[in-house]
């Protein structure tokens, strides 16, 4: 124990000497636990808040009972079932709007509520008795009481015109629910004696089978262990995810680059130790103890960062769930202590693999071999080779996915091996490369600069993965993401298709309005429209009126449509189906599609398909009037206006003192296209900040590659300055060489980002959004990336550069002294 504790005592004396060194491998440790922490902390955030949705009051992860082919069904089912022994509860559900906004209404009976409904927030007796009494209570999140802007107590009234009963906050509850008696909703919904979902607690005895008490009525729906929720938001986790573990292993490059250098400034200490006696073994496990001592330190600090980063995230991520998925998420960060365990795992553990290949050379070569700074390189050419058939391997794997894969994690994984294998093969395409570069080269000095520049490239090969990799994944996430910015403006160039939007309190203020708009002759068009929520074929689909009115048939935007599309939408029997719901039910143009509805089943010709960005329900578009005939209670409350540009603020200020309307309930085309925009942004926010983190931790890892071959390079410097080159000529050479290769990784970068914006566009955008948007390359914006990774290069080098220039002859004269 006590040679254990020398050997580890004069292992930890070579930081003291070297600070910067030390500060590197911390660095790197710091900065791959922080991104990597951030982002899990990030993801169990929000799944967290999934299992709360899932679980409010019975959500998917209960077994329940549903009838088969409509939203709702009778009451009496349930008061059968009951009798027959079968400890079943009510629930009815639907949207209801309040104050201008959408907002989901259950309908739940609490006495009969099972108490193994998952973690669902739970009224104790005086509760239960305020909540069923008149005139009730109506139990919301915090969140939706301040996105309400009402006082709790407040009754708000719905667009029926009906009121609520008084609002009470429950802590517990999800955000965007409302939570009333089911004999309240029934009221609110207009469903007397309806219900949606019947949820099944476990039974005391053995019940009557279900086909003898309702027939076929009903089926049963086992609890499901993933929400539907969750499969949505699936692609964005796993891109956060794919982006923080790009991060960690490029900061693990860092903890490589520190790790050899430091193995190499110590192989005279390594040398005199095993001459002392110490074993190889001794050695190496006082040398595994200082790592994990070290990455502990890095980890608890990484883990700090990391809370950090991901609570500056955490506002972006929430609106980005928002937007895309309806999903929601509470703005403040909570954390369990598996998260903390697991961030220090991580740091351990990264540590050990990025120093693993240091530690087998070194146990493995005899005491006098570690004396000689070169031992390491030797099968560096052999290793070149092993490195590219091992690339070929892993794009043979990428093929195979793309055409055997089916799912998105074989589309991240298409990703993941495409850019592995990229960055296996770098170094035999540098090779190649300088290569020609040397065989074209006049002159000894050109000459020279060339062959040392494939000399350097074995200290440099990781750092210009790292480097690899960021730009690849910049060109690729900044060309998706501007592809995607330039579709969606001109989406919703054809979506919003009306100069103004009114969204009335309820139906009655609704005829109010049109009344009042059909005398003012300032307003060139009235178009009404409606929004129904149903399923087909076990999907949750949105129903969306359309007027029968010019500017939707030229603006809206169609993909693929039938022969006279919106001729057929008129009477009533056909519909656009939206992109992405077309791909789930496998239904194309011409396709018959069976719809729920309160009635009966609506059968639609589907007549085209459209784009639908953003939206993560599939989506049917009916004309209006046929919509209301078949489902009677949609909200009458949408109003779009056609008026002339210069009449637009006189008309909504017009209409806010008439009717009192907010800035939430008018607003003109320019107001609403200008807050989508700021959403849209505001959803990529997040991933432009793990870009420029990623990117930043590349130039890190350069720097440290850089300084880790400083001293290393004095040997092959030397010479050069000895035969008249001056110093500060010898660093600029220095700088061109860095610069170079850097320029050749970010060439070779430009073509892999552009593949890697295919994949997230054509596989994994399709595969988790149903949608595909057209492929465009933006020279300039190549440009400009090209430009970040040289200057990001620069400043890497720089360091390094300038204390070469301020050597002292000295130093330089010591290489001839020591006959390195």
């Amino acid at each position: 124990m006590r040679r254990a504790l020398w050997v580890l005592a004069v292992l930890l004396s070579h930081w003291r000497r070297h600070k910067m060194q030390f500060a590197t491998l911390l660095i790197g440790l710091i900065a791959a636990t922080a991104l990597w922490s951030g982002v899990q902390a990030i993801n169990q955030q929000a799944r967290n808040a999934y299992d709360r949705a899932a679980a409010t009051f019975g959500g998917v992860r209960t077994a329940m009972l549903v009838a088969p082919d409509a939203a709702t069904f009778s009451q009496e089912l349930f008061i059968k079932l009951r009798r027959a022994g079968w400890p079943v509860s009510p629930v009815l559900e639907g949207r209801v709007q309040v104050n201008g906004r959408s907002v989901r209404l259950l309908g739940i009976e609490p006495i009969t509520m099972p108490a193994d409904v998952g973690n669902a927030p739970r009224l104790g007796a005086p509760d239960l008795s305020s909540f069923v009494a008149p005139p009730g209570q109506t139990l919301v999140a915090r969140e939706t009481l301040s996105d309400l802007q009402e006082p709790e107590g407040a009754a708000p009234p719905i667009s029926n015109g009906a009121k609520l009963p008084p609002l009470r906050v429950l802590p517990q509850l999800v955000a965007g629910v409302l939570v009333v008696d089911i004999g309240v909703a029934q009221r609110l919904l207009n469903k007397p004696d309806q219900v949606s979902r019947l949820l099944i607690g476990k039974p005391k005895g053995k019940p009557a089978p279900l086909a003898s008490v309702v027939g076929e009525q009903l089926q049963l729906v086992e609890p499901n262990a993933e929400t539907e929720l969750e499969r949505l938001t699936d692609s964005f986790h796993l891109n956060l995810t794919a982006f923080g573990l790009l991060s960690f292993f490029v900061g693990l490059f860092i903890v490589n680059s520190a790790v050899g250098l430091a193995f190499e400034q110590r192989l005279p200490m390594l040398r005199t130790l095993r001459a002392c006696g110490a074993s190889a073994r001794l050695v190496n496990t006082v040398l595994v103890v200082e790592l994990v001592a070290l990455a502990l330190v890095a980890g608890l600090i990484g883990l700090v960062c990391g809370y950090f980063i991901a609570a500056a995230l955490l506002p972006d991520v929430a609106a980005s769930l928002r937007g895309l998925y309806g999903a929601q998420i509470p703005g403040q960060l909570t954390l369990r202590s598996e998260w903390w365990l697991a961030g220090i795992g991580i740091s351990i553990a990264g540590a050990i693999v990025a120093a693993a290949t240091s530690l087998i050379k070194a146990i493995r070569m005899p005491v006098l071999a570690t004396a000689q700074p070169y031992a390491w390189q030797q099968r560096q050419r052999r290793w070149l080779v092993l490195q590219s058939i091992a690339a070929c391997a892993v794009f043979a794997v990428a093929l195979l996915l793309l055409h055997y894969g089916q799912s998105l994690i074989a589309g991240f994984g298409v990703l993941a091996a495409l850019m592995f294998g990229a960055a296996l093969i770098l170094p035999a395409f540098l090779e190649i490369i300088l290569l020609v570069g040397q065989r074209w080269a006049k002159g000894p000095l050109a000459l020279w600069f060339w062959a040392d520049s494939r000399q350097q490239l074995s200290g440099l090969s990781l750092a210009l993965m790292a480097l690899l990799l960021a730009l690849a994944v910049n060109v690729g996430v900044s060309t998706m993401v501007e592809t995607f910015s330039r579709t969606f403006v001109g989406w919703l160039n054809g979506r919003l298709a009306a100069d103004v939007y009114i969204s009335a309190s309820d139906n009655a203020q609704g005829v109010a309005i049109r009344s009042w708009l059909k005398e003012r002759s300032d307003v060139q068009a009235i178009l009404s429209g409606g929004r129904a929520d149903t399923q087909v074929q076990g999907q949750p689909v949105e129903l969306l009126g359309l007027p029968d009115h010019a500017l939707y048939r030229e603006r809206w935007p169609l993909l693929e449509t039938a022969p006279r599309a919106w001729t057929q939408l008129v009477p009533g029997d056909a519909a656009f189906i939206s992109e992405q719901l077309s791909r789930r039910l496998n239904v194309r143009v011409g396709d018959v599609i069976e719809v729920p509805a309160p009635g009966g089943t609506w059968e639609l010709d589907i007549a085209g398909i459209y784009a639908n960005y953003g939206n993560p329900k599939g989506q049917l578009a009916v004309n209006v009037a046929a919509l209301i005939r078949h489902f009677p209670q949609t909200p009458q409350t949408r109003i779009g206006l056609i008026v002339a540009k210069e009449n637009i603020p006189g008309l909504i200020a017009a209409l806010q003192k008439q009717f009192a309307l907010d800035d939430r309930s008018v607003a003109d085309q320019a107001t609403v296209k200008a807050e989508s925009i700021r959403i849209f942004n505001r959803t990529f926010a997040v991933t432009s900040a793990l870009n420029a983190f990623t990117l930043g931790v590349a130039g890190i890892a350069l720097l440290t590659s850089l300084l880790t071959l400083a001293n290393s390079r004095l040997p092959q410097l030397a010479p050069l300055w000895a035969i008249g080159i001056t110093r500060p000529r010898l660093a600029a050479i220095e700088l061109t060489k860095t610069l170079s290769v850097a320029l050749f990784t970010a060439l070779l970068a430009v073509p892999l980002g552009l593949l890697v914006a295919w994949c997230l566009i054509a596989i994994v955008n399709v595969k988790a959004f149903g949608w595909r948007l057209p492929f465009h390359v933006f020279p300039l914006q190549l440009v400009e990336l090209v430009a970040v990774a040289l200057i990001a290069s620069l400043l890497a080098a720089l360091l390094p550069m300038i204390r070469l220039a301020r050597m002292q002859p000295a130093s330089l004269v010591k290489v001839f002294a020591n006959e390195r």
